[in-house]
């Protein structure tokens, strides 16, 4: 499904009370719960308010590792010089220090479970040859995401001016993880991790309070208040909350949990139409063939109010006129879906199969016919 990662972006964020329950009141400065497979918004508040992300920001810095890793950069076993600037960190870490060997793989569960600022900055020179560079790179990967109000100074989320993002921002981050990296998601739910004989606690509450919850990150500065993105999932449906400026650990917990809780029990994610299902024909003019079957490629799927699926109501444009050449999976028209009246969104219909130009005289009769119906 990770073809709605696209798709939804260019339609408006749909919000709805479910069954007209509103969403939970939190005792958070910004709030968003989003579905991860259609990538909608459920409920969100002032979700567009710039914020300090503090360690959220090693999300990014996860994110630009595995896909090193996955490219084959760096590997999990490779070892890592320790850099002063590394070992001096302050805040958060995981106590590596300059004469003792560390691999990525104990610097990624340094970073994820234990939110080591040593160990951002080590991976970070090794990827980019200095965190400075590597912020670049933060940057650049944060752009591409669509993250549009994010700004990224350093790899481990130290206080800086320039250094913030929002509550959106973040959730597009976090369903990037696990979408883009399902190998490495792990590291999200491990409980614990020792290092240097010293054992450290993921600061993630629910992953006792609640089996279902797998991930993903804590942040605490005293300007950021305590954060937290949780990520559950349960059956086939994964929801991803952020919940940012609350006042203790213990409320972070709680709200996100009343978040996640809240979109599991009054929305559904309802599969509309199968990938490469045949939603009607379209005319083509100059082409090989004038039909043109179209739909989706790949699975469309949408979050609903429970109950509701049934309710909706689709209108199918075509964009005129159709002429070819065709391409498989080029925009030909807008699915537009209401649900008791009320816009829910547009959504890019395509091209199932490609179509040819036809010959000379198939070109010209058919400018023939479409300069005739013209008049």
């Amino acid at each position: 499904m990770r073809f709605l990662a696209a798709l939804l972006f260019a339609v408006i964020s749909f919000a709805v009370s479910a069954q007209n329950v509103p969403p939970p009141t939190l005792a958070a400065r910004s709030w968003l719960l989003m579905d991860q497979a259609t990538g909608q918004v459920l409920a969100s508040r002032e979700a567009d308010a710039r914020i300090e992300p503090a360690s959220l920001t090693k999300l990014m810095t996860a994110y630009l590792t595995f896909a090193a890793l996955k490219s084959g950069s760096i590997k999990l076993e490779q070892t890592v010089p320790v850099s002063e600037k590394a070992w001096r960190m302050e805040g958060s870490r995981m106590f590596i220090q300059p004469d003792k060997p560390v691999t990525v793989g104990e610097l990624v569960q340094g970073m994820i479970i234990q939110s080591g600022n040593d160990a951002c900055v080590a991976l970070s020179e090794l990827i980019a040859g200095s965190e400075e560079s590597f912020a670049h790179l933060m940057n650049r990967e944060a752009q591409r995401l669509g993250m549009k109000n994010t700004s990224f100074m350093n790899s481990s989320g130290l206080p800086d001016p320039n250094h913030y993002t929002t509550a959106r921002d973040l959730s597009l981050l976090a369903s990037a993880i696990s979408r883009d990296f399902p190998e490495y998601y792990h590291y999200y739910s491990q409980k614990e991790y020792t290092y240097n004989k010293i054992t450290q606690p993921n600061r993630n509450r629910l992953l006792w309070l609640d089996p279902t919850v797998d991930g993903l990150k804590t942040g605490h500065t005293a300007n950021a208040g305590y954060c937290l993105i949780s990520s559950a999932l349960r059956g086939p449906r994964r929801l991803v909350s952020v919940v940012l400026g609350t006042d203790s650990d213990t409320i972070r917990a709680q709200e996100s949990l009343k978040l996640l809780n809240y979109g599991f029990q009054f929305f559904d994610t309802a599969k509309l139409y199968s990938a490469n299902q045949e939603l009607s024909r379209f005319r083509v003019w100059k082409g090989e063939q004038n039909e043109l079957p179209v739909g989706f490629l790949s699975d469309f799927v949408i979050s609903l109010p429970k109950g509701q699926a049934e309710k909706i109501q689709s209108q199918l444009t075509s964009q005129q006129p159709v002429v070819a050449p065709l391409q498989k999976g080029q925009q030909v028209g807008t699915l537009q879906l209401t649900l008791d009246g009320q816009p829910i969104g547009e959504y890019p219909v395509v091209a199932l199969q490609d179509v040819p130009v036809a010959g000379f005289f198939g070109r010209l009769w058919d400018t023939i016919v479409m300069w005739i119906k013209s008049l």
